[in-house]
């Protein structure tokens, strides 16, 4: 069975990832379910080394030998690019190949809040995409870039593992580093770009102590600093940043992210209620005067939800609650797909039914119509995200 026949299949019914295991037939996930490949018998260990040979350079069969997995992406001849994660299972391997689309899309093709493009251009500072795995954090930042790209004459350094978007200079010059390759470490290639003259550093991943303090001094000393965190909303992101400092250290962390967070956009996806494909609900953070004292002072972190509701009108933050009730009252998702999202499931369904609550003030705002002019509009659609 040939791999790129596989992903070209894949491909056709609108897949987003690609399972390989031995035993099983190829399976895909499409539309959030997981499907076999029709008429596909199961895979044998001559099949993945077959895989393998054309997945692995010697630079990733060391990693996989060494690590029992490895990174990569694969261009695949006429169906694009892949992100790929080789790894062993009892002794076996398996595959998990991502669909890179072959075009970054837009912010707005992503139907993503139009603040996002205003958060792409900041001059400086520290801004942070979240959310779980498969949840669009390298869609949305690529989509970031290319904003940038196409508005700003800037230079702009990302370091990757791997390199999944590749962008082609328009009004920017994009430098590319790739981890194993281009350099060693995020933390690494994150020191090594401070003195390369940059103005716009996207790091793939925030994973270790030592590249989210870097990241954190970048955004300090000037430069406009991209990247994610594995957090499900803004309030654990900051929690999550600051924990990860030794305890000594985390009061004035705690000042000096609340004087570089320009924004935090953390994103799930979430069924559409016609069942063809996601549509995402997503989280927006800005750096205000109320955000930032609720980030510098401990005791005022649990505030940070509150903040960002009640920001709806006036900067154009909203909360999942208020993304799941746009996205239900456009009827693009089912009310118990919303409830099962929520962040506070009871009082989402008490606005529903139309009875107040103690926590009513954040949705004062949001009821009040429109949001500030150049942010996000309360509904949007989207058929794949």
């Amino acid at each position: 069975m040939e791999l790129d026949a596989i992903l070209g299949h894949g491909l056709a019914i609108q897949a987003s990832d690609v399972h390989l295991k031995i035993e099983r037939p190829p399976m895909f996930r499409a539309h959030g379910r997981l499907v076999p490949m029709e008429g596909a018998t199961a895979l044998g260990r001559e099949d993945l080394s077959g895989f393998l040979a054309r997945l692995l350079d010697e630079h990733h069969e060391a990693q996989l030998r060494e690590r029992l997995q490895a990174d990569l992406a694969y261009a695949s001849p006429g169906n694009g690019r892949f992100r790929v994660n080789v790894f062993r299972q009892r002794g076996e391997i398996s595959i998990a190949l991502r669909v890179i689309p072959p075009q970054v899309r837009t912010i707005r093709d992503l139907k993503l809040p139009p603040i996002v493009e205003q958060i792409a251009l900041e001059h400086r500072g520290l801004i942070l995409v979240t959310g779980t795995t498969g949840s669009g954090k390298s869609t949305t930042l690529a989509s970031m870039i290319h904003h940038v790209n196409i508005t700003r004459d800037r230079h702009i350094i990302t370091i990757e593992d791997p390199i999944e978007y590749t962008h082609a200079d328009e009004l920017c010059i994009i430098n590319q580093r790739e981890i194993g390759y281009d350099c060693r470490t995020f933390a690494d290639g994150l020191r090594g770009a401070l003195r390369q003259d940059p103005d716009v550093i996207l790091v793939g991943e925030m994973r270790d102590l030592e590249t989210i303090e870097t990241a954190i001094l970048a955004a300090e000393t000037g430069h406009l600093v991209m990247s994610t965190l594995h957090t499900l909303d803004a309030r654990e992101t900051v929690t999550r940043a600051i924990s990860a400092f030794p305890e000594h250290q985390r009061d004035q962390i705690r000042l000096i992210l609340a004087s570089v967070i320009k924004g935090i956009i953390s994103q799930r996806l979430v069924k559409r209620a016609d069942g063809k494909g996601m549509v995402p609900a997503v989280e927006v953070l800005l750096s205000t005067a109320l955000v930032r004292e609720c980030i510098a002072q401990k005791e005022r972190t649990h505030e940070l939800t509150d903040a960002i509701a009640r920001g709806h009108a006036t900067y154009g933050m909203q909360t999942f609650d208020q993304s799941l009730m746009a996205l239900f009252r456009e009827d693009l998702i089912t009310y118990e797909e919303a409830l099962a999202q929520a962040t506070n499931p009871d009082d989402f369904a008490l606005k529903i039914r139309g009875i107040a609550s103690t926590s009513d003030a954040r949705w004062d705002q949001f009821d009040k119509g429109e949001p500030a002019e150049g942010s996000q509009g309360a509904a949007f659609k989207i058929d794949r995200f």
